[in-house]
């Protein structure tokens, strides 16, 4: 039996969270020294409310991405990410779903049962420099593989969508 592959996405920088939590703060602590003074208006709640929410959506995936791997094995596919873990033998996976968007390709995985899904490497560009990447570098490596060790092949084209399946 041949050893198995790992592969775990690329991490984005944690500076947009950091950026998102001290204005959170930043707008909890104008909250506070305004309700010694006055009535806080309802939008200053909602705006406070919707930098907490941001700045912990921003936390939960970069722990999700920094959780995450793809597991390769001779007779099986697994998938964790902090919050879902499958693993899916070759012969389980029923279609396989790839689509192109902004960053890369996204690639949907499913069984009977269950699903996953994950992105091929995309490199996010600011007046033509990478100022970061996404997704697995090795990506395509990864959509070749489970197309080929679950022996599908491509079956229709829906819309932007690639659809590969047995039938």
């Amino acid at each position: 039996m041949t050893e198995p592959k790992i592969y775990k996405p690329e991490i984005l920088s944690r500076q947009s969270e950091l950026n998102a939590w001290l204005l959170t703060l930043i707008a909890c602590l104008g909250l506070f020294f305004l309700s010694r003074q006055s009535v806080i208006p309802y939008w200053a709640w909602f705006l406070s409310g919707l930098l907490a929410f941001s700045a912990l959506s921003m936390s939960l995936g970069s722990w999700m991405d920094r959780k995450s791997f793809i597991q390769i094995n001779g007779d099986s596919i697994r998938f964790e990410n902090g919050l879902r873990k499958v693993e899916f033998a070759w012969d389980d996976i029923l279609e396989v779903r790839t689509a192109v968007i902004r960053w890369g390709t996204s690639v949907q995985v499913f069984s009977r049962g269950s699903h996953f899904s994950f992105s091929t490497l995309g490199e996010m560009k600011f007046q033509g420099e990478v100022r970061g990447k996404t997704g697995y570098s090795r990506g395509v490596e990864i959509m070749d593989t489970i197309l080929q060790n679950s022996r599908l092949f491509h079956t229709e084209r829906n819309g932007s969508q690639v659809i590969y399946s047995r039938n």
